[in-house]
């Protein structure tokens, strides 16, 4: 090897070493992203110790309605005259510019794929105010007044754990607690202490005669809530090597349930 090629691979070995974070290319922009573990982890790594009370690892209580059904839709957000659902919005003032690049680019997706659109706040009543509080979290659905979306900085802020935060806060729940999950995935409740199995309860849902999605940035990994690092709490079926708690993006089923849910 010459002594240009062992350099520029030194040069090359010691950038990777240095970052803590990856850089990819998803929907045609760059993002940072955490190292490779699922969201679930990762979100409730940086959850842990906050002094929030959650459901399913980052629902703030109460947790007063579905993940797909709700009465009267009064828990959506409303579409305009032009079809499109607009949803107001402020980021505080906390985050950094490379943050708030993170927070267009995953919004952008959703502006790029379904109807909904994310708005700078103007005189609007309901809202959406991007935090930098302790920990990953969100209401779920529409809430009415100012509606916390939490994305601590050191931790939070990376293209998937945003798009899973907003979906949220669009009326989405965890995929594994879908009325008809257990066709699906087995819960290993042994694997889980018995004061968080309640994270893994069933809910009454509206599944929009959509697939279970596997893929969806909505689903927990396969050792959320577990009493061991290495136990399984999920286990995909009937096929165990079924992939789950991806961390990139919106997924494909993901975009159509939204685009479903809000009549796109």
């Amino acid at each position: 090897m010459d002594t240009r090629a062992l350099s520029i691979l030194l040069l090359l070995f010691g950038v990777t070493q240095a970052s803590p974070l990856m850089e990819q290319v998803f929907d045609g922009v760059f993002v940072s992203e955490p190292e490779p573990v699922d969201i679930t982890t990762r979100i409730l790594e940086t959850n842990n110790g906050s002094s929030e009370i959650f459901i399913e690892g980052d629902l703030l209580f109460p947790k007063t309605r579905n993940a797909l059904y709700c009465l009267n839709n009064n828990c959506f957000w409303k579409k305009n005259s032009n079809n499109i659902v607009e949803i107001p919005y402020v980021v505080s003032s906390e985050f950094s510019n490379f943050d708030k690049s993170v927070i267009a680019n995953a919004m952008s997706v959703f502006h790029a794929k379904t109807c909904i659109r994310f708005v700078a706040k103007s005189s609007q009543t309901d809202y959406i105010s991007i935090e930098n509080k302790d920990g990953c979290f969100s209401y779920l659905g529409r809430t009415g007044g100012k509606q916390v979306v939490s994305l601590k900085r050191d931790g939070c802020v990376y293209n998937g754990i945003v798009q899973h935060e907003l979906n949220h806060a669009l009326g989405f729940n965890h995929e594994q607690t879908r009325s008809d999950r257990d066709q699906y995935v087995k819960i290993n409740f042994e694997n889980i202490s018995p004061d968080m199995a309640y994270n893994f309860e069933k809910q009454n849902t509206n599944n929009q005669n959509t697939p279970y999605d596997y893929g969806s940035i909505m689903h927990y990994g396969r050792t959320a809530f577990s009493t061991q690092p290495w136990l399984e709490t999920i286990t995909p079926i009937p096929d165990e090597t079924v992939e789950i708690g991806q961390r990139q993006g919106l997924s494909k089923i993901d975009v159509m349930r939204i685009k479903k849910l809000y009549g796109c």
